[in-house]
């Protein structure tokens, strides 16, 4: 039977009124405050014309109060679907504002829920669009039941899919831990706002003072707190982070990332042989390093802001996709600390998860000494960092920049811990302790008794360095694989990694390790 003009004119009415939202005020109002809508969100994300919609017409389950009185919240205040980004499937959802404060209720749960599911079926990213006033009171314990669900499948994602989350407004209480659970967050630097418990709470609580931006905003989370890795200063810059960080991303973690092959050829790089400051203990910006590593000096950092004496972040070698994880001179002289070994060993966790290569350049003069450090919980965060290397099973290789000094040296990716290739330039020092601490205990009654005891202990510190701290030491007890130049630096690893990339290493059988608190 032919379908009636009449029916045809009912439902894209239909449909009309629900992409609408909450209607044409509430959207200019968002548009006055720079905002996007959650519409305009996924229309910025998909390529052009297709993205498919599902659970448009999916009615709220909200009975009391007095919103069973309103026949419909349009697609119960979140627009979910399928689409493709640069050619590839992504499922996305985007938390819609205009209606109901894009509050949670079980069947907005569920269609989140269900897009969820399509990405574990077709093993495809999700990309997530937080925007929302938190769970529907109205609908109590189901809403959280919702939220609950909504954890769940977080977690069963969880190394299975990449997952981003996108704070594009406010983000409280429970609903935070939903963008937790995922592998990257991008917050915009304006309008938007992620905590547990607000101001107001905290103040009633605890009789403590606080603002928003204190406990909320995308600076204190990308810098202090480090839950969010990247800062967008608006809808449409967030939406350019999500395409850069997929352009380094697989689909899944049964797929290899999306490397670009390129030749081979021996191009030395006389400008890396320059870049070492005369004074070893002077610092350097080592993303001068990682950008001449990569090609065409495109380096995307992750958690740039947070924990700044470690360096991490997606590139490419040759076109192979690579994560780059190295010290930072300029701060803390580059030395671990709790934040850095956190940031480090999560990265390098995603890095394995998805079968990114991992390449680490180390400048590190050991773990930062203090009291605050030591009650902390250095070791265990620092064992975190261990682990991680310890248990990755992707090709690892270490480039020794300069300093590697004791427990910091193994937690940078030494031979012994799983290293598959371990190069360092001549300018690399492998020890204990730096040559001076060494001295000091080494040759104390040496030094009590010289004449002059600051050049007796400059002698004696480069004899050590010289005879037990060189490279070439190392390298004859086969810790290290080779000595290279700086210039062949490039070339050298990308070589290493074409070769590494049939790697297979068996490993106990076991349900999982345990992961040090």
């Amino acid at each position: 039977m032919p379908i009636d003009p009449d029916q045809a004119a009912r439902l894209e009415e239909r449909r009309e009124q629900l992409r609408e939202g909450g209607g044409v005020d509430a959207i200019r109002k968002r548009h006055d405050r720079g905002q996007m809508t959650a519409r305009e969100r996924i229309d910025a994300l998909f390529d052009s014309g297709t993205f498919q919609e599902t659970g448009l017409h999916v009615r709220h389950a909200t009975r009391a109060f007095g919103v069973d009185e309103r026949r419909t919240l349009p697609g119960d205040g979140v627009v979910c679907g399928t689409g493709m980004v640069s050619g590839r499937l992504v499922c996305s959802f985007s938390q819609d504002f205009t209606v109901m404060a894009g509050t949670v209720g079980r069947m907005h749960a569920r269609k989140v829920c269900d897009v969820m599911h399509m990405a574990e079926k077709t093993g495809s990213p999700v990309v997530a669009f937080q925007d929302s006033g938190g769970a529907r009171i109205q609908e109590g314990v189901e809403a959280l039941a919702g939220y609950g669900d909504i954890f769940y499948s977080n977690v069963l994602l969880s190394g299975v899919v990449p997952q981003i989350a996108v704070i594009a407004g406010p983000c409280a209480g429970g609903a935070a831990y939903s963008p937790a659970l995922m592998d990257f967050i991008i917050m915009t630097r304006t309008n938007a706002h992620m905590f547990i418990t607000g101001p107001e709470v905290i103040r009633a609580v605890t009789g403590q003072d606080t603002t928003m931006d204190a406990i909320g905003s995308a600076a204190m989370h990308a810098g202090v707190s480090g839950n969010v890795h990247f800062i967008a200063e608006d809808d449409r810059h967030a939406v350019e982070l999500v395409h850069r960080l997929l352009s380094f991303l697989p689909a899944n973690n049964s797929e290899d990332p999306p490397n670009i092959p390129m030749d081979l050829a021996v191009e030395p790089d006389p400008v890396m042989n320059t870049l070492l400051p005369d004074d070893p203990a002077m610092a350097l910006d080592v993303r001068t390093i990682v950008r001449r590593l990569v090609d065409a000096g495109d380096f995307l950092e992750v958690h740039a802001a947070f924990a700044r004496n470690l360096v991490v972040g997606f590139g490419r070698l040759y076109g192979t996709v690579v994560g780059i994880i190295a010290n930072q001179p300029m701060v803390l002289a580059g030395a671990l600390d709790i934040d850095s070994s956190d940031k480090g060993a999560r990265f390098i966790r995603f890095c394995n998860a998805f079968n990114i290569p991992v390449v680490t350049l180390v400048d590190v003069p050991g773990f930062m000494p203090g009291v605050d450090q030591e009650r902390g919980g250095i070791i265990r965060h620092g064992a975190k960092l261990l682990f991680a290397y310890g248990s990755a099973t992707v090709p690892k290789i270490t480039v020794i920049l300069r300093k590697a000094y004791g427990g910091a040296y193994l937690a940078m990716c030494g031979q012994a811990m799983g290293a598959d290739v371990v190069y360092a330039w001549p300018s690399a020092e492998i020890a204990v302790m730096g040559a001076e601490g060494a001295v000091n205990l080494l040759y104390r009654a040496e030094l009590a008794e010289a004449d002059d005891r600051r050049e007796k202990a400059a002698e004696l510190a480069a004899e050590y360095r010289s005879e037990f701290a060189s490279p070439y030491h190392s390298a004859a007890l086969d810790f290290v694989t080779d000595i290279i130049l700086p210039e062949e630096t490039r070339w050298t690893v990308g070589l290493a990694l074409r070769k590494l990339a049939a790697k297979r290493e068996l490993r106990p059988a076991k349900k999982h390790g345990n992961i040090p608190l």
